[in-house]
């Protein structure tokens, strides 16, 4: 990160990236139809104006294609990445040298991120967010978890989790700032926009708890999201992110497919067109009859573990592989995620090991026995932090 960023109105790695990512964005344009022809139809009548947006959503090519939409379309717009690992700091060169506020950069620490997610809310003629567009619900989060611990501290006295502790203490130090910064920018929120299936089961979870203090529309769920993005998306990015990271040869190998919703689908239809022997782990008899039916093994990660020599995670819950799990695999057996959160691998528990990384986003994890396993992007998205994620034309769908 240049020291230099931090005195402006964004915070990127290199700001000599930007004609690299103004070159991949005009590319990316060429197969967004759907926001192109938004922009084409509406752009004159400014249906956005007014709009003053704070983005948490990967800062990609893809996603630099979405801002310039919205701004086309008359909205304001601050943005930071809603994961650690998933920026394309060319991407994020591009839009803050068209002016647009971004703070993002490629492998930024936890401690960064929520300065950054605090930062997208703060406006520099003093004004405030009216929506959010959120991925993960980190945003959404932000605001209630703040808006609560400004009248009851207690709220911030039991983290769970590193990624809790550098939240909590980000808020702590806002609330000694300002007591009151997150409630005076709850209430002029209209609403939010949530992308993923795991912020939207934050959102649900929120509600009917009466905790959601504003209207959201769950965009994950709607077909030309969850139906394209989640499946066909997963079933080009996966691959390509594990090929990336490890240049391994996958035909031939046991590869296990914990969850088999719609990324748990293209992620194992993926594998298997590599010649890979694919298993499923999954708890829904539906969704497990389905496996099946597709011709995948059915087994339960206790079985896998043993004997399969590629993991991904696909299900949106938490410890899907344990510490036990990781115990027992090969060794040198790959393990990976592409859900949303880091927690679906308890990789909290392999802190007690050695590391040794391989190149960015590339771990050995070493355990006293000496077998190792290889971590993806130390259990984060590994389509995104291994990779560039989903292709233009798929999140095209998704966003328009």
């Amino acid at each position: 990160m240049n020291a230099p960023n931090d005195l402006k109105d964004y915070v990127i790695a290199d700001p000599s990236l930007a004609d690299w990512g103004r070159k991949e964005i005009a590319i990316a344009e060429t197969e967004m139809p759907g926001l192109m022809a938004i922009r084409e139809e509406y752009a004159t009548q400014q249906p956005l104006r007014g709009a003053r947006i704070t983005g948490s959503l990967h800062m990609t090519i893809q996603t630099a294609v979405l801002i310039q939409t919205l701004e086309a379309l008359g909205a304001e717009v601050r943005w930071a990445s809603c994961n650690i690992y998933s920026t394309q700091d060319h991407a994020a060169a591009a839009i803050a040298a068209a002016g647009t506020p971004v703070f993002a950069v490629k492998g930024e620490a936890l401690v960064d991120y929520w300065d950054y997610t605090h930062r997208i809310f703060e406006w520099p003629d003093g004004g405030f967010s009216n929506m959010i567009l959120d991925d993960g619900g980190d945003a959404t989060l932000l605001l209630h978890l703040g808006t609560k611990a400004e009248t009851d501290p207690t709220a911030l006295h039991h983290p769970a989790s590193e990624e809790e502790v550098c939240l909590f203490n980000s808020i702590t130090e806002t609330l000694k700032r300002d007591p009151n910064w997150y409630s005076k920018r709850l209430k002029h929120i209209k609403g939010v926009t949530e992308e993923t299936t795991t912020g939207v089961h934050r959102l649900y979870q929120m509600h009917k708890e009466g905790r959601l203090a504003f209207p959201a529309i769950n965009v994950n769920d709607s077909v030309t999201k969850s139906k394209f993005d989640n499946l066909y998306g997963c079933r080009e990015s996966l691959v390509d992110g594990i090929k990336r990271a490890t240049d391994v040869m996958i035909a031939g190998k046991v590869a296990v497919v914990a969850g088999y919703g719609d990324v748990g689908k293209g992620s194992a239809q993926a594998l298997r067109a590599l010649s890979a022997q694919v298993w499923v782990t999954e708890i829904d008899p539906i969704c497990a009859l389905q496996a099946a039916m597709e011709g995948y093994r059915v087994v339960t990660m206790d079985y896998a573990v043993e004997h399969a020599d590629i993991f991904v995670t696909a299900t949106g819950n938490y410890h899907v592989i344990t510490h036990e799990h990781m115990l027992k695999m090969k060794d040198q057996a790959i393990v990976c995620n592409i859900g949303h959160f880091d927690n679906e691998i308890d990789v909290a528990a392999l802190e007690q090991y050695e590391w040794d990384e391989i190149k960015p986003q590339v771990d050995h994890v070493i355990f006293p026995s000496g077998r190792r396993i290889i971590l993806l992007a130390k259990g984060r998205l590994v389509n995104l932090g291994c990779g560039t994620g989903h292709p233009s034309y798929v999140m095209s769908s998704s966003f328009a």
